[in-house]
């Protein structure tokens, strides 16, 4: 509890607005292992002092946290589709294409894409591409 009353005085005086430190770092500097650490942290979730983001790491609650990458790439998709960017039965650009722009995996890619898929806003066309639906 000790650990999780430093994080908190810590995210108080804003030292965290970046995210917080992994927990292999902050094992270090207070010289625990990892699973005290994850205590700390666990509890500071509980509190609502912490959340989790997929793919970025711990974030303050309530900040200007970031967002997962495939959620980023996910909402620029949409920007360009609702802009008309990318109209109506246009061929989205590759994986590996839009890997490189965003730089990230193509398993992020294929993850924004795939809930994009399940939103009714991409269909696939196999062996082909995929394409921008009509509005859903």
């Amino acid at each position: 509890m000790q650990i999780a009353e430093v994080l908190r005085a810590r995210i108080a005086e804003d030292v965290y607005r970046d995210g917080l430190p992994s927990e292999a770092e902050i094992g270090r500097e207070f010289g625990v292992a990892r699973t005290t650490v994850r205590r700390a942290l666990h509890a500071l979730e509980d509190a609502g002092d912490i959340a989790t983001v997929a793919g970025v790491g711990r974030q303050v609650s309530g900040s200007s946290a970031q967002v997962a990458p495939y959620e980023q790439i996910m909402s620029d998709l949409l920007t360009q589709i609702r802009e008309g960017a990318l109209p109506a039965g246009a061929r989205l650009p590759s994986e590996a294409v839009l890997a490189e722009t965003f730089g990230v995996s193509r398993g992020t890619v294929r993850r924004a894409v795939r809930e994009l898929e399940t939103a009714g806003y991409v269909r696939a066309q196999h062996g082909v591409g995929r394409f921008v639906s009509p509005t859903p």
